[in-house]
């Protein structure tokens, strides 16, 4: 073989291997660009802010943060006293169970204790628990409590002994922007 055959070949073999790889990245690039999330997903986890001045004592707001029920009530005295009162009735009364953040791990599970703010998923099987009120009725109780299966929660999201959840509610990352202004999905030091 001439060395001008030599020449034209490592030229073609130069050619075709850049046409390849042009070819390659040109049906990788949309193949990755699958994978980024949309921008409809990033704003669906991406933090939310409330305006809590509308929220009026014993009040329960609702809201969505990636996907899930987010329940916020401003509490009364009388239900905060309440929950500091007797917990033999409760499962894990300390929160020892990871289902809050550090600074939520104590008897009011909340940052401030006049707030409660929960994931309202129950911890059995993801039902959406509803608030019940206590009217006087004997057997009645203060919290949430769950439709599918009958778990019962208090107003910090404490499950009751002897139903089906196996955990407290999930507390999200939290924190204040202000005094009127709570912002759901990051924590109080990364809000600054």
């Amino acid at each position: 073989m001439s060395e001008a055959d030599q020449g034209r070949r490592t030229l073609l073999t130069g050619v075709t291997a850049l046409l390849g790889a042009i070819g390659g990245a040109a049906w990788l690039t949309p193949f990755l660009k699958s994978w980024k999330p949309s921008a409809k997903a990033r704003a669906a986890g991406a933090p939310i802010t409330i305006d809590l001045a509308k929220l009026k004592v014993d009040q329960l707001f609702k809201t969505e943060w990636r996907g899930k029920p987010i329940y916020i009530l401003k509490r009364s005295q009388e239900i905060i006293a309440d929950l500091k009162g007797d917990k033999s009735h409760l499962r894990d009364p300390d929160s020892v169970e990871d289902q809050q953040p550090e600074y939520a791990q104590n008897d009011l599970r909340s940052l401030k204790p006049e707030l409660m703010v929960l994931e309202g998923v129950c911890t059995h099987l993801g039902c959406a628990p509803k608030t019940r009120m206590d009217d006087g009725g004997e057997g009645e109780f203060d919290g949430f409590f769950c439709p599918c299966h009958g778990s019962k929660f208090d107003f910090a999201g404490r499950v009751y002994k002897g139903v089906p959840a196996p955990t407290n509610m999930v507390v999200p990352p939290y924190g204040y922007k202000n005094d009127g202004t709570l912002v759901v999905g990051v924590d109080q030091e990364e809000i600054g």
